[in-house]
């Protein structure tokens, strides 16, 4: 039996704690900060995850055994090493990589410099700083537009830019650099090709010289339907994939997964946890968009469920080395997740509007996401607030499902997209 402390408040979070608190090898478990969600799988602790003497103090005082952090903030502020250097922590399995490991995330350039060293299919691209801030202008006129600019490091899922044409990506640029709209984290800018196609998101578990794939998954970003309006983290995911078949993925594997383990142990980079693969499906060609440290949300509240193995067990072996010894089992349902959210989202959004209907669901998961207990009634916390995940023989009838309990929780000015998966 391990006792494990689970970072986080999201729904990502939600459901690895209905996921974590199944096993026979879960003890006591614990989730910082949590949601309402979470408390009905362990016990939520008032203290923030990039607290990390707090989070140090819950460990001894618990006696943890696994530490899971949910988000990327920890990891790529360096909760691996902080763990490892300490003499009365470092003996605590971390699900996640090094500071240096979770660069791949918290530096956009030095994840294509990464790619660019082991031949990992990515889009061309230049960095840019305000000492060469002529030089990105000059770069972005000569360019083909589209083109997309990217802060360098961690900007909440907002640090993307799409542009379509030379003036509003000079604006971009200038806005990044020399407003430094997003403070440390757009000092340094990458700018590359725009690539048309579609998008997915693959996971890998690994040990370091290991590995074994979760269930792929595909999430939704714009707010409105028919991928219209303002990006979101995410109103809603599908899993499986319908265009990753084997041939796609066999692909994805060979080009992107086992080059990018390789790579991490070549270059001696410590890396035991998930990594994640943001990839576009390009005339055939999967390519990587981006790398996170971490489990995706909302693609979590499909993946997750869909896994059938023991992710303590998984956890286990990743901690000894031994993920070459275990198989994944996908299931064969599919999964579909709805987002509801807050009216407003993701500009400003009320909160404490109070939840109901959680009694008539029958057949779905929740997974709650921005929610609170306050005074034993459930109100809402957040922009997104709860994930409605639902299995079903294929994914149609899988988001059916979720719709038909969407409608059955209410609260004041609650909205989700009833197009999730619209294109298969």
């Amino acid at each position: 039996m391990k006792n494990i402390l689970l970072l986080g408040s999201g729904g990502r979070e939600c459901t690895l704690a209905w996921k974590l608190s199944q096993s026979p090898f879960c003890g006591t478990f614990f989730i910082a900060p949590g949601n309402a969600g979470t408390a009905e799988y362990g016990v939520n602790l008032p203290i923030s995850y990039n607290d990390f003497e707090a989070v140090k103090q819950a460990c001894i005082e618990y006696k943890i055994d696994i530490l899971f952090p949910g988000p990327e903030d920890p990891l790529v502020a360096g909760i691996y090493d902080f763990f490892k250097s300490d003499p009365k922590l470092k003996h605590i399995i971390i699900v996640g990589p090094s500071k240096e490991g979770a660069q791949l995330e918290g530096s956009k350039a030095f994840s294509k410099k990464f790619m660019e060293r082991h031949n990992i299919p990515t889009a061309a691209y230049k960095e840019f700083t305000i000492e060469s801030f002529e030089q990105g202008i000059a770069y972005i006129k000569r360019s083909e537009m589209p083109i997309v600019l990217k802060a360098d490091g961690l900007a909440a899922g907002k640090g993307v830019v799409i542009a379509q044409n030379t003036i509003d990506a000079v604006k971009a640029f200038r806005a990044m650099v020399m407003d430094k709209q997003f403070g440390k984290s757009s000092e340094k800018v990458v700018i590359e090709q725009f690539l048309d196609g579609i998008e997915m998101s693959v996971f890998a578990l690994t040990d370091g010289t290991n590995y074994v794939l979760l269930p792929e998954a595909k999430d939704y970003k714009r707010v409105g339907e028919g991928d219209t309006g303002l990006n979101t983290g995410g109103m809603g995911s599908i899993s499986p994939v319908p265009f990753a078949d084997d041939a796609f993925m066999k692909k994805v594997t060979d080009k992107i997964v086992v080059p990018t383990v390789k790579g991490l142990k070549a270059e001696s980079i410590i890396y035991q946890g998930i990594i994640f693969f943001g990839l576009i499906k390009v005339n055939g060609e999967p390519f990587v968009i981006e790398y996170n440290c971490r489990m995706g949300d909302p693609e979590t509240e499909v993946v997750i469920p869909r896994l059938e193995n023991d992710l303590v067990e998984l956890i286990l072996s990743m901690a000894t080395g031994k993920l070459n010894e275990v198989t994944v089992q996908h299931s064969a349902r599919a999964a579909g997740a709805v987002m509801m959210v807050s009216e407003g989202y993701p500009g400003d959004y009320p909160k404490g509007r109070k939840m109901t209907g959680f009694d008539k669901v029958r057949g779905s998961m929740l997974f709650h996401a921005g929610t609170v207990v306050k005074d034993g009634v459930t109100v809402t916390n957040g922009g997104r607030v709860l994930a409605v995940t639902s299995y079903g023989e294929d994914i149609k009838k899988a988001l059916a499902k979720s719709y038909e309990i969407a409608a059955l929780i209410d609260y004041e000015g609650k909205y989700y997209r009833k197009d999730i998966g619209f294109e298969f």
